[in-house]
């Protein structure tokens, strides 16, 4: 599993990206979280605000930090689409 954090580094996108890789340690799964800030490959994606959460090249939340309950589903579901 691929995910990324979309951002310019702000504290909310750190915020998203310690929560998103304390959430793939806890479920102990094969992923890898990178940290995208290149505003060009940003704008690859349909994301209006930052921060943004990709789970296998599809955008799933922007514009705010989910909770880690809500991380937590994200990742699942896409688990089982896999």
């Amino acid at each position: 599993m691929k995910i990324k954090v979309l951002g310019s580094g702000c504290a909310k996108c750190q915020q998203l990206e310690r929560t998103t890789k304390e959430v793939v340690k806890e479920l102990a799964i094969d992923a890898t979280v990178e940290d995208v800030r290149d505003i060009k490959k940003i704008m690859e994606y349909p994301i209006l605000a930052t921060p943004g959460l990709v789970i296998n090249e599809k955008l799933i939340v922007s514009g705010r930090v989910p909770s880690k309950a809500e991380i937590t589903t994200f990742i699942t579901t896409a688990m089982t689409k896999e």
